[in-house]
């Protein structure tokens, strides 16, 4: 069953890619009708899903390119977090993370792998959600850098999480004996601090 959605590298089949669109789809309405609430300032207006579509679209496309990229995943971009980080701080937390919920949707379609939905989760929909949590400081005094900060802090916990759960085999041998049990939050932070610090 799992080989129809899954192909021997771990990548998606073309039904595994329908499969995860219709799931994508029918997440992205839900997430909708949740902001749609009857409370008029819960609604989204034509200008702040344009606002908010457009920032993810320019994340989306500087997420292509890349200054350098890691072995196993991951790498520093042309600024494509600020791009969503930026939704938060414009628009307020709900509409933050939903964007970051998006745009990890699309990373993971960009570069798809597939170990359980659980990693899945980690690894794109809640690390990438968290950048939405720049809404925190909603136009805040200094709330840009304070909100990116936590930002990309916690896009880190979210990786490092799955780095210990997931990829602890991947570690390369030679990796110091000393430094093994923070191998997930140095290979991770390495990529994510040096992007922010860019930023």
């Amino acid at each position: 069953m799992i080989n129809l959605f899954i192909n021997s590298d771990g990548g998606l089949t073309t039904n595994g890619y329908i499969l995860f669109y219709a799931i994508t789809l029918i997440l992205v309405l839900a997430i909708f009708l949740f902001l749609r609430r009857k409370n008029s300032d819960s609604k989204l207006s034509i200008m702040q899903l344009v606002l908010a579509g457009i920032c993810i679209a320019l994340a989306y496309v500087t997420s292509y390119i890349k200054i350098f990229k890691l072995p196993f995943g991951g790498s520093v971009t042309l600024l494509s977090m600020f791009f969503i980080v930026l939704i938060g701080y414009w628009l307020g937390i709900r509409i933050g993370i939903l964007a970051g919920v998006i745009f990890g949707i699309l990373q993971f379609l960009q570069e798809p792998y597939f170990l359980s939905i659980s990693q899945v989760s980690l690894d794109y929909i809640f690390s990438f959600g968290a950048l939405g949590l720049s809404g925190l400081f909603y136009h805040k005094k200094n709330g840009l850098i304070k909100g990116y900060i936590l930002a990309v802090i916690s896009r880190g916990i979210f990786q490092t999480l799955a780095g210990y759960l997931f990829w602890m085999s991947y570690m390369p041998k030679d990796f110091p004996k000393a430094l093994q049990f923070a191998y997930p939050f140095i290979y991770n932070y390495s990529y994510i601090l040096i992007e922010a610090t860019i930023t």
